[in-house]
């Protein structure tokens, strides 16, 4: 990822790593070693999330935030805090770090509100659903790390609350390159193709 402006740690690398591995409170240096110790944060935060969160519950700004905290709170100062550096990802350039906070306020109004809980949506209203949430919040890209992943989270969290259990992401890894042009569809409010793609991880 290139990163255009550097505030605070998030723009800093652990000294030793040769730039490959964000400045973290565990002095990590191995690329490896690091997401082996995310990997296994994120089951931990899965567990949790999916023992404390209600079926009827409104997904908020506020709650994705505190799950980013629990699950890289031990790692980076800055987990759970609105990124201050610019990224980009092949070529794609995500919502500018200043914009961040009007369109998470935007996020929330727009998408999380009104689309979520999706208890009592079948199963095309729920793909609806998750796909404009999924796409709006990759595009916003909030936090310096680990976007992807809570993504998915708050997607499988949003499944499961329409009883259709968590989401098979093979498809989407096995064919990046029709998943980003989905997300890259979203920025013209076509949510058509992801909610194809989301139809396929509920279906898999």
């Amino acid at each position: 990822m290139t990163r255009y402006t550097v505030d605070g740690s998030e723009g800093e690398y652990e000294p030793g790593s040769n730039a490959l591995v964000l400045k973290n409170k565990l002095g990590i240096t191995d690329p490896a070693e690091m997401q082996e110790a995310e990997t296994e944060l994120l089951l931990d935060l899965y567990t949790y999330v999916f023992g404390s969160v209600s079926p009827k519950q409104r997904l908020t700004v506020a709650l994705i935030k505190e799950w980013h905290r629990k699950w890289l709170g031990n790692l980076f100062d800055w987990a759970g805090e609105e990124r201050s550096v610019n990224m980009t990802k092949g070529g794609f350039l995500f919502a500018a770090a200043g914009q961040v906070p009007q369109l998470l306020e935007q996020f929330e109004r727009e998408s999380l509100a009104p689309l979520t809980p999706c208890y009592g949506m079948d199963r095309d209203a729920a793909a609806v659903a998750i796909a404009e949430v999924h796409v709006e919040f990759i595009l916003i890209h909030p936090f310096r790390e680990g976007n992807g992943r809570i993504a998915r989270l708050v997607a499988d969290v949003m499944a499961s609350q329409a009883g259709l259990g968590q989401l098979d992401y093979t498809p989407w890894e096995r064919e990046t390159e029709g998943y980003f042009a989905a997300i890259h569809a979203g920025l013209d409010r076509d949510y058509g193709p992801m909610t194809e793609w989301v139809k396929r991880a509920l279906a898999a």
